[in-house]
């Protein structure tokens, strides 16, 4: 009969249910004041101090490249790296001490939904990311010349690598110990991990950070955006950590 409505109870098609999911999440995490501060604040003072500092520091760098485009694709990989990882565990870390995971997984959104929509958030606050960092290298005479595919597969796979670990770290600790380690961890790789400086930098510890997954993210976003092409080895490390990752968050993670 006209102007009747008949009620179609159940849930959602899955596919609407981890979009609305990553909305939500990728707001949230824009809107909180710690989480924008890593996302976006730090990668453009890392690179504006990168720019400003290598001139003067006794670097092995490329020579045939100016620092601008050297350094802007390893703050793009810095910034990957601080939402993937530890923007993610410290958030999933407070999800499971209030219970907000808990209540989630006995939505209609099964748990792997729910996953996949906090990987979706990633990449959405990532597309911010890599536009505003652009946007400021280009300010400083950044030049690119992507290819597209070596860069896709970079931030992919090291979303997925970090991820992993990420959510292996909240699930592992309480929300206090995650909330350090993942701090912890961000600094020790940012200063050290071989993520914004190339590893012709670090002379001798150079085959051992070459395993890291922080040093193959960003040789994969320099080999992307310098040459153009793809850093078949580096997206292989970080697929390897993605898989160890993987493999630890599902033996270890506790919705609770």
């Amino acid at each position: 009969m006209s102007g009747t409505f008949t009620p179609k109870p159940g849930a959602a098609p899955l596919h609407q249910q981890v979009l609305a999911q990553s909305r939500m999440e990728a707001r949230l995490m824009l809107r909180n004041g710690e989480q924008l501060l890593l996302a976006v604040v730090i990668p453009v003072l890392v690179l504006f101090g990168a720019v400003t500092a290598g001139e003067h520091l006794n670097l092995d760098l490329p020579s045939s490249h100016p620092l601008v485009d050297i350094f802007t694709p390893g703050v793009i990989a810095l910034a990957v790296m601080s939402t993937s990882f530890t923007s993610l565990a410290i958030a999933t870390g407070f999800e499971r001490r209030y219970g907000v995971i808990k209540r989630l997984g006995s939505s209609p959104l099964p748990r792997s939904g729910l996953l996949a929509g906090k990987v979706g958030a990633l990449l959405l606050v990532q597309l911010v990311q890599v536009i505003i960092i652009g946007g400021v290298g280009q300010l400083l005479g950044w030049t690119p010349k992507p290819g597209v595919l070596g860069v896709a597969l970079a931030i992919l796979l090291g979303t997925a690598a970090f991820a992993a670990l990420g959510l292996f770290v909240a699930g592992a600790l309480r929300a206090e110990a995650t909330l350090a380690a993942a701090n912890l961890i961000y600094l020790l790789l940012m200063t050290g991990g071989g993520v914004v400086l190339p590893l012709t930098a670090y002379g001798d510890a150079r085959p051992f950070l070459q395993w890291l997954p922080s040093a193959a993210l960003g040789e994969a976003m320099r080999t992307g955006f310098i040459d153009g092409a793809v850093a078949w080895r580096d997206l292989g490390v970080l697929l390897v950590w993605a898989a160890l990752g993987t493999v630890l968050t599902a033996k270890t993670f506790k919705w609770e």
